[in-house]
């Protein structure tokens, strides 16, 4: 790659397993241009997942003395990866991750990325287990994420799709599904510019290919998206984990460039 960046990265501030620092020298090891953080949002239905609000402060002053620290030798950015409905927000973040871990379902705001088998109930609970229902609700809510905030990028659009592999409980040939996902994608068009090619499910064993699916990947390039690639790095040794086979991918489907946030902008570069 002729830049080497990964902008959505965890760290033990939420439920990463690394601390910041650990990431940067796993980064430098892989020859990394940048790197970013992108803490998960409060959001008040997950005790497990997300950082406290107490904690905010010490992670910002943690990222900012490692931009310090490794000034000249590595890029670091302060981001976050913030849920429709987190709470909390603030200011002072370079960028900005919009992402969907949680629906509002008949029984409440409830969260859905877990294991096949946890799905499986989710949407047995939650949407009489109509899977479609579940699709329509989730992708609804991505395209409403510009009414809450501005964000940079558009986090893992087909998540919802994380343990379809394991067992097919989604038919994302099937026109229906199709649709609401390409209505979330013309509802984006011209709010958020950028989409993350997201390879985090393969790194955990859920996936053999990255969000979104290429489909999808057809859909965001005729509407005029740019990708992003970025690993969804829970464990340092897998922060570059699918990025080559990505970048092929979305050269086979079409894109000449994807994009990077240098100097504090997001630039086009060369697939």
């Amino acid at each position: 790659m002729v830049y080497k960046q990964n902008l959505h990265t965890h760290s033990v501030f939420c439920d990463g397993k690394d601390t910041p620092e650990e990431m940067v020298l796993k980064c430098l090891e892989r020859n990394f241009n940048s790197v970013g953080f992108s803490i998960h949002s409060f959001v008040p239905y997950s005790k497990t997942v997300v950082i406290p609000l107490e904690r905010i402060k010490q992670y910002k002053a943690e990222i900012r003395r490692l931009k310090e620290k490794y000034k000249g030798i590595i890029d670091i950015y302060l981001g976050i990866e913030y849920d429709f409905y987190s709470e909390g927000f603030e200011d002072g973040y370079e960028y900005t991750i919009g992402s969907v871990h949680y629906l509002n379902t008949k029984n409440g705001i409830q969260g859905f990325d877990n294991n096949l088998q946890s799905t499986l109930n989710y949407i047995d609970a939650h949407f009489d287990g109509d899977s479609l229902s579940f699709a329509k609700a989730y992708y609804e809510t991505v395209a409403s994420l510009p009414t809450i905030q501005k964000f940079d990028i558009i986090g893992h659009f087909d998540v919802l799709t994380k343990n379809n592999e394991l067992k097919r409980f989604l038919d994302t040939d099937d026109e229906k599904y199709l649709g609401f996902a390409k209505d979330a994608i013309l509802a984006l068009k011209g709010k958020i510019d950028i989409f993350e090619v997201n390879t985090g499910a393969i790194s955990r064993g859920y996936r053999t290919s990255p969000y979104p699916s290429k489909a999808l990947l057809k859909e965001f390039l005729v509407n005029g998206f740019k990708p992003v690639i970025s690993s969804d790095c829970h464990d340092k040794n897998f922060v570059d984990c699918y990025f080559d086979e990505s970048a092929k991918l979305l050269k086979e489907v079409g894109f000449k460039s994807q994009c990077a946030l240098i100097n504090g902008k997001f630039e086009e570069i060369s697939l």
